[in-house]
């Protein structure tokens, strides 16, 4: 069977931030952005926005109000000279400058995972409204687990260790009978959320058959064919060809993925993690690449991390790792709107956008 994609249905299947500008309402919209359920105004130390320590990153904000104190700093050790009698911090959540900070009201932090911030007292018990970038890099990790589970699927690691001795390997040799066209196959998305929403959407325009795993209910995007709940996770890994976990790091998904897991898998499956490398006990996805039980991994993240220059993985033919890059490139945007649009429902006091709930950890 030839599978074979239009030009026009790639182009649609691409996000609006790739296809035009996009406004906040469209982002809104194409990343399921949800508000919190209750505007800022009402939390315990609210007493109108004053003094607003920013890390810059180099996102335009401009003036966003003459009665609000924007500040600018460039480390954390700048931002502990200025965050005394600050009422919001952006790129910061270190228990030190949190505990800085007594009339603290709000943190919003630049990347999605949130892990490390909920180490924080006042974070963890909601003293401090804590919003994250959660589904702003969606689109381009998607890619980078697609682009992944493609080159394991047609062997191109190996090919490209071919290259550096100029070895020629022809047709009739044993990577090319390997070689599995992703097109009918079936993806198993590990975690639904902004990330895993995005892989699948790229899977079904691929041809898969997609289906999915979330922790709250059995709702899903219309082109996941069934959505499971996690205790359905071994199941649906049976008849999986690629799996691709988009887990967070929470109590309950911290060593997840583990021999049992991996015991569980289709035979011969490929396996991609662009979620969070705790949520995989390492030794065991070994011991999966080691039996063939895996056949390849793409991992974008690892335990430990960083991967240190003598670890066994980086040995294996079949697995392909990259240092926590795949949100990388092509997001400015949809982060400076996410960004702009909470500083200003944040000096008016009203609800904002990709509040963490503390208890779920995400």
């Amino acid at each position: 069977m030839n599978y074979k994609i239009p030009l026009l249905v790639l182009l649609l299947a691409l996000p609006i931030s790739v296809r035009a500008g996009m406004t906040i309402e469209q982002l809104i919209e194409q990343a399921r952005l949800v508000e919190s359920e209750s505007p800022v105004s009402e939390a315990e130390r609210w007493r109108n926005a004053s003094k607003i320590v920013v890390w810059d990153r180099g996102i335009d904000i401009g003036d966003l109000a003459e009665d609000v104190e924007i500040v600018l700093v460039g480390s954390p050790e700048e931002a502990l000279q200025h965050v005394v009698d600050a009422d919001a911090i952006v790129g910061y959540c270190s228990r030190e400058i949190v505990e800085a900070a007594p009339l603290l009201v709000w943190v919003q932090i630049y990347w999605a995972g949130v892990e490390r911030c909920l180490e924080v007292e006042q974070i963890a018990s909601g003293e401090v409204v804590l919003s994250n970038m959660q589904k702003m890099s969606s689109p381009a990790i998607a890619e980078h687990a697609i682009a992944m589970a493609l080159s394991l699927s047609r062997k191109l690691p190996s090919y490209a260790r071919a290259m550096e001795d100029r070895n020629w390997l022809s047709w009739g040799g044993d990577l090319a009978t390997e070689m599995r066209p992703i097109a009918g196959r079936t993806l198993l998305v590990v975690g639904l959320g902004g990330i895993g929403s995005e892989v699948a959407r790229l899977g079904d325009a691929l041809g898969m058959r997609v289906v999915g795993t979330r922790n709250s209910s059995r709702t899903g995007p219309d082109y996941v064919d069934y959505v499971g709940l996690s205790d359905e996770l071994h199941e649906l890994a049976a008849d999986a060809d690629i799996i691709v976990n988009a887990l967070p790091l929470t109590a309950a998904t911290t060593g997840l993925l583990d021999a049992e897991f991996f015991d569980a898998t289709k035979s011969g499956a490929i396996f991609v993690n662009v979620g969070r490398g705790a949520t995989v006990v390492t030794s065991d996805l070994m011991a999966a690449l080691d039996s063939g039980q895996i056949s390849g991994a793409g991992l974008d993240v690892t335990e430990p991390e960083p991967l240190p220059q003598d670890h066994a993985l980086w040995d294996y033919d079949n697995v392909v790792v990259t240092p926590h890059v795949a949100g990388a490139g092509g997001e400015n945007e949809r982060h400076r709107l996410l960004l702009l649009e909470n500083l200003r429902r944040y000096i008016g006091g009203e609800r904002l956008l990709n509040v963490v709930d503390p208890q779920k950890g995400y």
